[in-house]
């Protein structure tokens, strides 16, 4: 077995078509979407069909020997919850993929569809967190993941504190690494603290630090002080795939953190795999070799 590397944040879907506060987000060809009313490069350009497949996924995940990934969902992909289960049964090894649901009902039905978690972008929740409990307190009981990225809001943050008393033993995952590019994020990151099961994984860091772009170096002094608060083995590393490859390739999405000098061999074991295979139970991961590139 080669080098253990997991992503803790990523998307996939056959195609957007939805509506999000008012404004219309939907797949168009070579990679662009109607986003908010906007024409945007949501792909790359070569995922000329606007499709975002666990195929083409998993192209990328081999070539950067990425041995599996969690699938989360957000509202402005619409929801996905047919084809990730699909995806579930198909790369069960591969692939611990979430659902999206608002209700028990919906929880339930998640469940029943063999998903393993449920997702929620909570910077986009108008209402508060505490009227999903009794979604949380399902997802307790029947041992899923729940996935939440917060807002920049202390009482949101307040809020999650209160569900992490309430539900024990649920084990959750704390999105965009916490924000790190605002006011809350040592709030944020501090959850870990509130109970055992608790982690902070990174998807969408490279976004957040687009504009310094790789290799990202205030990115790493970022995780290193969340490191510093919580402890390393309650972090975790995500991609945010596909959004972020329109920008920097897959493989860039990680290879920042193995190449810095801030973080010790143990820790980027620890954040760019280990922590991830045991908080999802991945067990049968394949052996990645590296493939030598032509242009080398």
């Amino acid at each position: 077995m080669g080098k253990l590397i997991i992503d803790a944040h990523s998307h996939l879907w056959l195609k957007q078509d939805t509506w999000v506060d008012g404004k219309r987000i939907l797949s168009l060809k070579n990679g662009r979407s109607i986003f908010m009313d906007e024409e945007v490069q949501m792909l790359p350009p070569f995922m000329v069909d606007g499709q975002n497949t666990a195929e083409v996924f998993l192209s990328n995940m081999n070539y950067a020997q990425v041995g599996a990934a969690v699938v989360v969902q957000e509202v402005i992909d619409g929801c996905q919850n047919e084809y990730l289960a699909d995806v579930q049964r198909r790369y069960p090894d591969r692939f611990f993929c979430m659902g999206m649901a608002w209700n028990v009902e919906e929880a339930e039905a998640v469940v029943a569809a063999g998903l393993r978690g449920i997702a929620f972008p909570g910077h986009r929740i108008h209402e508060p967190l505490l009227t999903l409990m009794p979604v949380f307190k399902l997802m307790e009981e029947r041992g899923m993941v729940l996935s939440m990225c917060l807002a920049d809001d202390e009482a949101q943050v307040a809020q999650m504190a209160e569900v992490i008393q309430e539900c024990p033993r649920l084990k959750v995952a704390i999105g965009h690494f916490g924000m790190p590019t605002t006011a809350s994020f040592r709030q944020q990151v501090l959850l870990a603290r509130e109970g055992e099961h608790v982690r902070i994984e990174s998807g969408g860091i490279t976004w957040l630090y687009n504009p310094e772009f790789y290799p990202f170096p205030t990115a790493v002094r970022r995780i290193r002080e969340a490191a510093d608060w919580v402890g390393m083995e309650r972090l975790m590393w995500g991609s945010d795939y596909p959004r972020t490859i329109t920008a920097i390739t897959y493989r860039m999405s990680y290879d920042f953190i193995e190449k810095s000098a801030e973080l010790t061999e143990a820790e980027k074991a620890l954040f760019l795999g280990g922590n991830a295979r045991s908080f999802y139970g991945f067990d049968r991961l394949p052996d990645l070799p590296y493939i030598k590139n032509m242009s080398e």
